[in-house]
């Protein structure tokens, strides 16, 4: 069993940068992901990292913009998030399992309970 537990979130003006937290508690040797689900919109993968963070993937629609990265010692995965727009407006979630294909598919076996994000221009 994995709990997550998001932080980060807030109110920022279009072009700034932000980096959402993700720490984990239970067991380890997962991969680790990041989703948004804007209103009114379906949940959207963002990106992944495995375990040793030794390979990521992201969606196009934030490949160069967004950045993923893990500490392991911490247990915290890291989203880190530039030149925001106020398209970027969501609820971000964090996910993992023991398998990335299984995040980078949207079904991770574990959620945290989401954090929002505003961008205001």
């Amino acid at each position: 069993q994995v709990q997550l537990v998001e932080s980060g979130g807030g109110l920022v003006q279009a072009g700034d940068s932000l980096r959402l937290s993700c720490a984990a508690s239970g067991r380890t040797f997962y991969a680790m992901g990041w989703f948004r689900q804007a209103p009114g919109k379906e949940r959207e993968f963002l990106a992944a990292i495995l375990w040793s963070g030794g390979l990521t993937n992201y969606a196009d629609s934030v490949k160069g913009r967004f950045t993923i990265s893990r500490d392991n010692s911490k247990n915290t995965a890291y989203l880190e998030m530039n030149t925001l727009t106020p398209e970027d407006t969501a609820v971000y979630y964090c996910a993992a399992d023991p398998k990335i294909i299984m995040v980078v598919d949207g079904k991770p076996a574990w959620w945290g309970q989401g954090t929002q994000v505003t961008v205001y221009s």
